[in-house]
């Protein structure tokens, strides 16, 4: 459900614009709920997970030899399935994708995040480094190895302001502005935390939370809610509307959510050290656009972040069309993949 699936979605969505067909793989465990909400099927195999950027020499050892079964099972779905390329989707999903792929031998594309991913689908095969991965903000010489922002939907952009004040409880203020908070399709306890600690800080304005709690935070993240100006919404599949009507947001420091709202021309707040203590830098990546802060500064940092909002707003304008033809780059060094 999360931006592991939009991101493949997303990629698949261009590729189809040029004649591609696509099919999918998940791990046997994954519910698959956003790949349902669109009318897709899926295939099932084993993809292990190490812990992504937060993945530590013990986690990833545990899970080199799940790796190493998992892209044997892949292998043979490949060969079932006879793809003429092979995407890896970030992490284990581009490790397993790719050895998978190699052992079947069929061409195969990683689309790199972490560390490891990195390390592994670098050395056997062609690569595209998202703006998280450690590679995005080198200077390479492997021409193998290509660079692109996250690859959102072009239509991101074109939502409903109507409809997302239609979905809006009665204690929206349409005359107030609004801020979005979201750490992705899940909601972590300490943006969560940050929610509270601006409800109460008096500002006057809209403060809007997406995303469906971590089952470890639940209990906590229902009790950092209960403040009666926070507008919870819980898991949004309508975020082309939603964006229509807000005009900050506070993010974490990775993900396809940043490169939304990029693309929609939003300031971003991001909120540092939510996901297990991972950091990208990506205000780096979006110079002007994107402002970092820790949690005790928050407040401090949305009210720069509103007293800046146009000068940031003409930053992320600068970024916003690379980010909303990243799907096509993706898609086109893939599709030459295919036609090798």
């Amino acid at each position: 459900m999360g931006g592991d699936t939009v991101t493949a979605i997303n990629i698949a969505q261009a590729l189809s614009n040029k004649g591609v067909e696509c099919e999918f793989a998940l791990d046997r465990t994954a519910p698959g709920i956003l790949f349902k909400k669109n009318g897709l099927e899926w295939y099932t195999t084993s993809i292990p997970q190490a812990g992504g950027h937060a993945a530590t020499k013990a986690s990833l050892a545990k899970a080199a030899f799940k790796t190493f079964k998992a892209a044997w099972e892949t292998s043979r779905l490949c060969k079932k399935i006879k793809p003429d390329v092979v995407v890896g989707i970030i992490g284990g999903g581009a490790v397993v994708g790719c050895v998978g792929a190699l052992i079947a031998g069929i061409p195969s594309v990683g689309i790199l995040i972490t560390p490891a991913d990195a390390q592994v689908c670098t050395k056997i095969t062609t690569t595209i480094a998202l703006p998280e991965s450690n590679l995005f903000q080198m200077d390479l010489t492997n021409t193998n190895i290509h660079k692109a922002y996250s690859p959102v939907n072009p239509d991101i952009i074109v939502g409903s302001k109507e409809k997302a004040l239609e979905m809006m409880p009665p204690e929206f203020k349409e005359d107030r502005q609004s801020i979005l908070f979201s750490s992705g399709s899940w909601l972590f306890g300490k943006m969560a935390l940050g929610v509270k600690k601006i409800a109460k800080s008096g500002l006057n304005v809209n403060i809007l939370v997406v995303g469906e709690p971590l089952k470890e935070d639940e209990e906590d993240i229902q009790e950092y809610l209960k403040e009666e100006n926070i507008i919870y919404l819980g898991y949004v599949d309508w975020m082309q509307d939603l964006y229509k009507i807000v005009d900050l947001t506070v993010l974490t420091d990775d993900g396809m959510m940043i490169h939304e709202a990029i693309a929609c021309q939003l300031p971003v707040i991001a909120l540092l050290g939510v996901k297990w203590g991972r950091y990208h830098n990506l205000a780096a990546v979006f110079e002007g656009a994107v402002l970092e802060s820790e949690l005790e500064d928050l407040e401090e940092v949305i009210r720069r972040g509103f007293d800046e909002l146009y000068e940031m707003k003409d930053n992320a304008l600068k970024y916003a069309n690379d980010v909303l033809e990243s799907s096509d780059k993706i898609a086109e060094i893939i599709y030459n993949q295919i036609k090798k």
